[in-house]
């Protein structure tokens, strides 16, 4: 499924040489029991979007409104309260490349305008979602191996070739309306059907197959997400930890061991820097284990630095790339004055709202952000 997309499940069942109602069976009943989840992640700079993470501290008292004024531009994806070296707020946003400048400098009025009291932006490169590495299963006892003294060593040992790992900036892709909206509900729902897809799009089947190959063929469909909770969120932790390298060969060997680690859930490359964003989910007993983890690695001169983020999972919202706000006609539309109107207008409401508890039960599944 990871390989070649979880759309088609007779096509996997062939590839993986198992009958298609096992396949088809498993599959659902993973699904049904909350365990699997399974996305598209697009290639955001073939479609002229970046993605930035943004994290800002609010106020005291005005917690609601940071969190608002960042949905403001609506090219929010995840936003989610935090804990650790800033106490506030987690965004993932997709802005127009050619706004990048201009968002930045919205982030900076919402300062001066005390909205929020501080904030950071780092630009990402393209992410990766590896498989969680089920070699650290034990199936007989049902339990995982935390092999800390194994990875340690993998990531000050390993050697990367010499050439450099940075890429030219991908220049965006001819596409239109449409794309987008398939490649939003793949967003959503990897195994969504051609035949859902034809309906919303008011294409006949082979177009819309024939879009969808192409998006495929083209990269737009950068990587297939098999988004899976191998631990139990009732007793697990969301870290989102930056790491901060002398050099980008140390950074290469890390970036290249990732995939091994079963608490991997996500890591992309922080453009500009010998830096990288790396999401974890583990569980809680093991959070003592990952800081010592880090200690070392700094202390063995593979990294300068670290820090940390403590995401919540019972506050992560998150919504599909604004796709609506593109025009074939026109690109992007993206409007700061409008935005910083919206947030002056709305200032007064938020002012008066108050904090209600939250009573949400704990998600079952996808806590990638």
């Amino acid at each position: 499924m990871k390989e070649h997309g979880p759309r088609n499940l007779l096509e996997i069942a062939r590839k993986a040489k198992l009958p298609y109602t096992t396949v088809y069976n498993r599959v659902t009943k993973l699904e049904s029991q909350g365990v699997l989840k399974t996305w598209i992640y697009p290639n955001y700079s073939k479609i002229g979007l970046s993605r930035a993470v943004v994290v800002v501290t609010p106020h005291p008292g005005k917690e609601v409104f940071a969190r608002e004024a960042l949905k403001v531009p609506g090219f929010w994806l995840k936003i989610a309260r935090c804990l650790g070296d800033t106490n506030g707020y987690y965004s993932q946003h997709a802005v127009p490349t050619a706004n990048r400048q201009d968002f930045e400098l919205y982030l900076e009025q919402l300062r001066e305008r005390g909205v929020i009291k501080k904030y950071r932006i780092s630009w990402l490169g393209e992410a990766g979602f590896p498989l969680t590495n089920f070699d650290y299963y034990r199936p007989k006892d049902r339990s995982w191996k935390f092999d800390w003294r194994e990875w340690l060593e993998k990531l000050t040992t390993s050697r990367t070739k010499a050439e450099s790992s940075k890429q030219p900036t991908p220049q965006p892709d001819s596409f239109d309306k449409r794309d987008l909206v398939i490649l939003k509900e793949l967003t959503k729902d990897a195994r969504t059907t051609l035949a859902d897809l034809s309906k919303l799009l008011s294409l006949t089947l082979p177009a819309t197959k024939y879009r969808f190959d192409k998006l495929v063929a083209r990269g737009l469909v950068q990587e297939y997400v098999i988004d899976l909770l191998p631990f139990a969120p009732q007793i697990s932790k969301l870290v989102d930890v930056r790491l901060d390298f002398k050099n980008d060969s140390s950074m290469r060997t890390v970036e290249n061991a990732m995939p091994d680690l079963p608490i991997v859930q996500s890591y992309a490359v922080i453009a500009g820097l010998n830096s990288m964003t790396v999401r974890l989910y583990l569980p809680q007993v093991e959070v003592s284990n990952l800081f010592v983890f880090l200690s070392l690695l700094v202390s063995r001169g593979v990294l300068t630095n670290y820090s940390y983020l403590i995401i919540d999972p019972m506050t992560i919202q998150s919504q599909e790339f604004a796709y609506k706000e593109y025009k074939d006609e026109t690109g992007w539309n993206y409007n700061s004055r409008e935005y910083l109107k919206t947030v002056d207008n709305l200032m007064p409401k938020w002012t008066k709202t108050e904090i209600e508890p939250n009573n949400q039960t704990l998600p079952l599944l996808s806590m990638q952000l």
